[in-house]
């Protein structure tokens, strides 16, 4: 059983499934990509420990890693064990006092809870061969559109002062839009 790295490398709208993103997975060391369907509270949860935003409550998936710290668990790595019917079916591998378990886990809760660790994430080589694609340097891989390369509403906002994308970064987050969030903090960044 041959294990190879991957590393998030898109969250995006699914223009094929009203209401989910695709997660994108790429090889470390390769060319190959796994696209991974995910629900919208998943892919905000993902986005939001990627981008280092901070809620004002604790997500599920921050609430977990409160837990497992709590009892000294560490979440070592998320690894992707097959792929059946168009389902990934992925395990937390975790390690408590040298003993390691392995949680059986919804792919994308796998995912969101190793970013919290940055633990790193496995596929196996035969769901990669079955379920990937190879990145051919095109844009529309799996018709993906990506949230963070919004330029039309990043530019809508550069009218804006600094103190107003401010106000407006901190009202997003505490209405945990976090889409938005990420719209007004590349919009500041346009601004610097």
């Amino acid at each position: 059983m041959q294990k190879i790295r991957l590393e998030i490398t898109g969250i995006a709208y699914s223009q094929t499934q009203s209401g989910s993103y695709v997660l994108t997975l790429s090889e470390s060391s390769g060319k190959r990509k796994l696209p991974i369907v995910i629900g919208g509270f998943e892919a905000q949860s993902i986005a939001v420990e990627l981008e280092k935003m901070v809620p004002n409550r604790p997500l599920t998936h921050d609430l977990i890693k409160m837990l497992c710290t709590s009892y000294s668990i560490a979440v070592k790595e998320i690894l992707i064990y097959k792929f059946f019917e168009g389902v990934f079916y992925a395990k937390i591998i975790c390690e408590k006092e040298g003993a390691l378990t392995e949680i059986d886990s919804r792919t994308s809760d796998a995912i969101a809870v190793g970013v919290r660790f940055n633990a790193p994430i496995f596929a196996l080589a035969e769901v990669i061969d079955e379920a990937g694609g190879v990145d051919d340097g095109s844009e529309d891989f799996d018709d993906e559109v990506d949230l963070t390369d919004n330029e039309e509403s990043t530019n809508e906002m550069q009218h804006l002062n600094e103190d107003e994308l401010q106000n407006m970064l901190s009202d997003a987050v505490e209405n945990e839009d976090y889409e938005l969030a990420s719209k007004i903090r590349d919009a500041l960044k346009n601004k610097n």
